[in-house]
């Protein structure tokens, strides 16, 4: 006769305390380890909550304690029992104190030894893992996170519904618009020859739900983009998607400010101190090189370009002859840390992306210093390097100079956090915000040799603006603005144009004839001839706001079932094949 029948879970493992001491309590979950001492087994039993203890001993009754000692790793067990105090505490668990005398033990299923140990910071490679995800899940470190982000998610619609956001779900299969990033396309059976687009963003939609006089709208969207991936990327990503009328940039990013107070504070406990600052576009490309500076830390940029502009080294007075620039970063107490040798690294590092070279000042303690090319300069022209680096003894300064100064200024962006991680003057556990605001509206493109947009193309140029529009593009700035936070884009947003006659103008200087602009976006202008408010927003990327609140390293510690670099699957094996019946069905065939 099963002693178990009909008996249900009554607490979980993890949430059990001394106050519990005295009550019979069911448990359930999966044996993380056995401990089998003779006349007593000790089995650890682990849920989502956490470890719990059994306890088995001479008072057990002689058929549970032969269950135990046949349980293995990863076997799932029901258990009921009195909760005791334990003899030997664990101070490292929250159940540490107490144990379960268990008088009754059912086996619910048996394990096959796993591929690998279910433990906290496992050293089994990432693949194998992803491999067997559903495994993988089950470490409690993994399972931390993704309930985390069910409670993000929980907090995310708590503060928009208080502020008057309506959740609004937009397709999943589309027309293919032009985002930016390469479309993943979906053929269409009954439309032989036409095919869906996955959304890279809910832009357009969210857009005409401000026509249809919503207000205020949101969504945690699922989208998708056929891009190369990082760290921080996966092809299908999740996005806390916003939209607001009758507003301007101060509406949109106070919202946003107020939601980012309250997802740290109620999330992780962490007080985000507001307003947080603002620098424009312009402001944070000279003193950081990236329009996603990290400011939890100084070794800020410095421009040479006047100082260098006579001197007899060519590879500084050349620059600045042809309208370049050079400018440095000082890496302050670093002598011991960049050698010759690191330097020599950093060297290959900027010419991998892109620069000719990597100058260096090596300041020692003595006050002498060490130079790859003090020999071609005035005793005065170093004396003033040194002191526009503010640098002093145990300082490493390290300098660029080219021609194109933005390929300056984007090489000592990259160098500036490459240096702060090799030196590790990056603090831990903080959190760093910033707005960065007034992006310039177009951006030179190299391969095409002319200006392109810098973002969508319902984005607003900035009021006073308007009149370099034909004349001076370069001038032209953006009611566009970025939420970073430690380095890392977070968020992206803008006032869109509502005035036809103006977003007509834009899309000619973006080289759209009216017949192009009408078969890409024609539903979207035929909906502003009908009474558009003006209107803007943004998209938080949740994937990446997770994995900044939770310390992760990457993307795939916060999604449950994330591709891999390739873009693949491991545990399902997609992309797979498909029979020929289906591409027979869709009208396709393989060549």
């Amino acid at each position: 006769m099963d002693l178990m029948a009909g008996v249900k879970r009554t607490h979980y493992c993890g949430e059990l305390r001394p106050e519990h001491i005295g009550k019979t309590v069911t448990v359930a979950g999966w044996v993380q380890r056995r401990r089998d001492l003779g006349g007593l087994i000790f089995i650890d039993l682990r849920d989502r909550e956490g470890i719990l203890q059994l306890a088995f001993d001479e008072a057990t009754p002689t058929e549970v304690f032969d269950k135990a000692s046949h349980a293995r790793n990863e076997f799932v067990l029901m258990a009921t029992g009195n909760i005791r105090e334990r003899s030997s505490k664990n101070t490292e668990i929250p159940t540490g104190e107490i144990e379960l005398e268990v008088k009754e033990l059912k086996v619910l299923a048996k394990s096959e030894t796993p591929p690998f140990e279910i433990v906290e910071n496992s050293q089994t490679s990432e693949l194998a893992r992803l491999k067997h995800r559903y495994l993988d899940l089950r470490r409690p470190d993994l399972q931390k996170n993704i309930i985390m982000r069910h409670k993000i998610n929980k907090i995310t619609r708590d503060y928009f519904d208080e502020n008057g956001f309506i959740e609004i779900e937009t397709p999943i299969l589309i027309r293919s618009t032009p985002e930016g990033a390469r479309d993943f396309l979906v053929p269409s059976r009954v439309h032989k020859g036409s095919f869906y687009a996955l959304p890279q963003s809910p832009q357009l939609y969210k857009q005409l739900s401000m026509v249809a006089g919503f207000d205020r709208y949101m969504q945690i969207a699922r989208c998708f983009r056929d891009e190369d991936l990082r760290a921080d990327r996966q092809p299908e990503f999740t996005q806390i998607d916003l939209e607001m009328s009758f507003v301007d940039i101060d509406d949109v990013l106070n919202m946003v400010e107020g939601y980012v107070a309250r997802v740290f504070s109620e999330a992780i406990g962490v007080e985000v101190s507001l307003p947080i600052p603002r620098l424009t576009y312009a402001q944070v490309m000279e003193r950081f090189g990236t329009d996603k500076p990290d400011m939890r830390y100084g070794m800020e940029l410095f421009n040479l370009s006047d100082i260098v502009k006579n001197c007899g080294f060519g590879v500084f007075s050349g620059p600045v002859a042809e309208g370049g620039s050079v400018r440095g970063i000082n890496a302050k107490n670093a002598l011991s840390i960049l050698t010759r040798k690191e330097i020599d690294k950093l060297t290959e590092f900027v010419k991998g992306i892109g620069a000719k070279g990597l100058a260096w000042i090596r300041l020692n303690e003595d006050g002498s210093c060490t130079s790859s090319f003090a020999k071609f300069m005035t005793r005065e022209e170093m004396d003033g390097i040194i002191n526009a680096a503010g640098a002093g003894p145990g300082d490493v300064v390290l300098i660029i100079g080219d021609s194109d100064d933005s390929l300056v200024l984007s090489v000592l962006g990259a160098l500036r956090a490459t240096v702060a991680r090799r030196i590790d003057i990056v603090p831990k556990d903080s959190f760093s915000f910033l707005w960065v605001v007034e992006f310039p509206f177009f951006e030179w493109d190299r391969d095409e040799n002319k200006f392109v947009a810098m973002h969508h193309p319902f984005t607003s140029p900035m009021d006073d603006c308007l009149e370099y529009l034909e004349t001076d593009k370069a001038k032209v700035r953006a009611k566009a603005y970025d939420l970073v936070l430690n380095g890392i884009e977070l968020s992206s947003g803008s006032i869109r144009i509502t005035d036809p006659e103006l977003q007509k103008r834009i899309f000619t200087l973006l080289g759209l004839s009216e017949e192009e602009a009408r078969a890409k976006f024609g539903y979207l202008i035929e909906a502003f001839r009908y009474g558009a408010p003006p209107h803007g927003g943004m998209g938080i990327g949740l994937d990446r706001l997770i994995m900044q609140m939770l310390g992760c390293e990457s993307l795939r510690d916060v999604v449950a079932y994330p591709k891999v670099q390739n873009a693949s699957e491991p545990m399902t094996e997609c992309p797979g094949a498909v029979d020929e019946a289906q591409l027979t069905d869709l009208g396709l065939r393989l060549v």
